[in-house]
């Protein structure tokens, strides 16, 4: 019994989801019925499949910050993460791109959804620009970073260290949305230079600092304590830089969830539920040391990070059904875990 109460047990990492799940289920039968089930379910598999890849770079950022930062993570992060991210985020891209007031999105949100969903779509070129520029910029930090020493595919990524620079993430980067931006099938450019631009300065500043804070914090604790974790304003900006990280990876499965329905509450519900189980994914990978089990977990996760990244560029010129990059994904991250199994 002791056992499954430890902090490290599943069944405790994993129980505040259930119930919360449990909750929201009865709750929404209660009062919209028992249709909506199959509704939440599909939303929840959705969030899961466009986050899991997240659960997995969180788990590794969370791993170095202190049991303070962890906690707010996985507290207020939560609330940040469902109405922030889910919510609130859409919302203001909705708000800017078309030049309506937040107030009057709000209402599109709640009592004209249809309206809304069209809205949500003609405002993707932003939304593709900013999550492809941030997302791409994280693939490309982490396989040109020389201090990485294990290697998946050994002779590319041995290949691609030969240029890596300081500033080689951001040309690359910078690279990537200049070419989507001049192609003749996108309609609209400025959206994606700017939106793109905008997505790779917010990772250079976020994440710089955080790195920057974040060494500092690490001399003054090596001077304390062997394996003291970063906390301070260290502590806050690495927080930042996984709320922000959460809204590139949410923002494909907000727009895909209109597919399945017009109900922003719902939506809401679903993408909140799945957003509960990938905190706890994240949760129990820090636990469990399951990063250091799985020494290609991080890569496929990765690889998995520069295929969204395409997929939002290549969206904004062709329809791309929201599940192919999911199964992409997914294929990469369970190829990861069976490469670590196979070669250890």
């Amino acid at each position: 019994m002791a056992g499954l109460l430890h902090k490290n047990s599943p069944l405790r990492i994993f129980f505040f989801s259930v119930l919360f799940s449990l909750t929201l289920f009865g709750v929404s039968i209660f009062e919209l019925g028992l249709n909506v089930l199959p509704v939440l379910i599909t939303l929840v598999v959705i969030e899961v499949t466009f986050s899991f890849e997240n659960a997995i770079i969180n788990a590794k950022v969370l791993t170095k910050l202190n049991q303070f930062w962890q906690t707010m993570f996985l507290t207020i992060g939560i609330l940040i993460a469902i109405f922030g991210m889910r919510i609130v985020f859409p919302i203001l891209i909705v708000s800017l791109a078309s030049g309506l007031s937040w107030q009057n999105v709000l209402d599109l949100a709640l009592n004209n959804p249809d309206e809304y969903s069209t809205q949500l779509s003609e405002a993707y070129p932003l939304i593709a620009g900013f999550g492809g520029g941030f997302l791409s910029m994280l693939g490309f930090s982490f396989f040109l970073d020389k201090n990485k020493n294990v290697h998946w595919f050994k002779r590319l990524e041995k290949f691609a260290l030969k240029f890596s620079t300081p500033w080689m993430p951001a040309i690359l980067s910078a690279a990537l949305v200049g070419l989507f931006a001049i192609l003749p099938q996108n309609e609209h450019p400025r959206d994606t230079i700017m939106a793109g631009a905008v997505g790779i300065v917010t990772f250079m500043v976020i994440h710089g600092l955080s790195d920057y804070f974040g060494k500092l914090e690490e001399k003054s604790l090596a001077k304390k304590a062997k394996n003291a974790k970063i906390g301070g304003f260290a502590g806050l900006l690495t927080f930042l830089y996984l709320e922000v990280l959460d809204a590139s990876f949410s923002l494909d499965g907000v727009i895909g969830a209109f597919a399945i329905t017009d109900q922003v509450i719902l939506i809401a519900v679903g993408l909140g539920i799945g957003a509960i189980w990938v905190r706890s994914m994240t949760v129990y990978m820090v636990r469990r040391g399951t990063l250091s089990n799985y020494k290609y977990l991080e890569h496929g996760a990765h690889y998995t990070v520069l295929v969204l990244a395409l997929t939002m560029f290549v969206s904004e010129l062709y329809h791309i059904p929201e599940f192919i990059a999911g199964v992409i994904g997914i294929s990469l991250i369970a190829s990861s875990i069976i490469n670590s199994k196979t070669k250890v």
